[in-house]
């Protein structure tokens, strides 16, 4: 099967693929062509997942074409943005026809839940690697970003926290649990859905904002960097899910929640006195921290005395403190 053929059979024909608002021309030209509305910025994002290093090689390929969408769509809801699009990469060791009407199916099943587009992309042979870039838009002046976070607000998060990591043992085949705890877990791991409406509705609230993907104390690390602040977190105010809560020792569910990663929900800082109308208009806002001055994130106990994490999340090329995505991990 040649290239062409591919994309025609397997993607150009998705119901995911066909035009919609604000693409004037998807699948079939040189380029694609977007379309904004005055007084319109375009927010874009990269996604690369390996086979190996970001899913099991014997990964189920309909939940893996969910999951490569959704991550890289979960950037968008971080923003702010509002979802137009997206390009896929695929690099394929051969043309397996089962494999990708799999693929293909779950990426329109996430496609259609989030509302993106397939706008086009790349397809080569070569070691199985997906890169997914994903268009969005804002209206100017509006987007969440890490820098802006004020000494006062609060931390906030946007669910439950370690679902995914406490799921990976479960995705590696390492052990079983019953259906009452697996299926939800591997539910969050497989298919996480992008907070696409939450992030829109923090604009003009939240004071910053990123989604979780390597782990809440290593991305908030990113909000402190960029605002020049310090986090605090406390530790007992982790929401858990009730799966996790029922499966983990509590030590090791703070632990999946801290630094698990994969969570794909938002954490942003906000003025307390937003947080209560959020919560009133149906957002799943938990408070887990404060912002002050100084650097850094920093982890509490319950009477305010500082904890040491054993890992703060994962570093892509190691380094000090990194808590390295194990083979065929996440």
């Amino acid at each position: 099967m040649g290239e062409f053929e591919l994309i025609r059979r397997y993607f150009a024909a998705a119901p995911c693929a066909q035009p919609g608002e604000g693409v004037v021309q998807g699948i079939g030209d040189d380029c694609a062509l977007l379309a904004l509305a005055a007084g319109e910025q375009l927010a874009v994002s990269t996604d690369t997942l390996v086979i190996g290093v970001h899913f099991p090689h014997t990964c189920d390929a309909f939940l893996l074409g969910q999951r490569a969408l959704a991550v890289a769509t979960s950037d968008l809801a971080a923003m702010g943005a509002a979802p137009i699009g997206f390009t896929l990469a695929l690099t394929l060791p051969q043309a397996d026809a089962d494999w990708l009407q799999a693929f293909a199916t779950g990426l329109n099943q996430m496609a259609q839940a989030c509302d993106m587009r397939l706008i086009g992309g790349d397809t080569t042979r070569g070691p199985l690697t997906l890169t997914v870039t994903v268009f969005g838009r804002v209206p100017a002046g509006q987007a969440l970003t890490r820098a802006g976070a004020q000494v006062g607000d609060v931390l906030c998060v946007g669910g439950p926290l370690g679902d995914a990591a406490a799921a990976l043992p479960l995705v590696l085949n390492q052990c079983t649990a019953p259906a009452a705890i697996a299926e939800p877990l591997l539910a969050r791991y497989w298919a996480p859905e992008p907070q696409l409406a939450f992030g829109q509705a923090l604009r003009g609230k939240a004071t910053a904002a990123l989604d979780i993907s390597d782990g809440l104390l290593a991305d908030c690390g990113h909000i402190a960097l960029a605002s020049k602040v310090a986090l605090h977190i406390e530790r007992e105010r982790l929401p858990l899910s009730p799966a996790v809560a029922a499966w983990l020792p509590q030590e090791k569910a703070w632990e999946c929640a801290l630094s698990g990663g994969d969570d794909y929900v938002l954490a942003f800082t906000v003025a307390q006195a937003h947080v209560a109308q959020l919560q009133r208009d149906g957002w799943p806002v938990t408070v887990i921290g404060r912002v002050v001055a100084g650097n850094g994130v920093h982890l509490l106990d319950s009477a305010g005395h500082s904890l040491a994490p054993s890992s703060r999340g994962y570093l892509h090329f190691g380094g000090a403190g990194d808590s390295t995505k194990q083979e065929n991990g996440t």
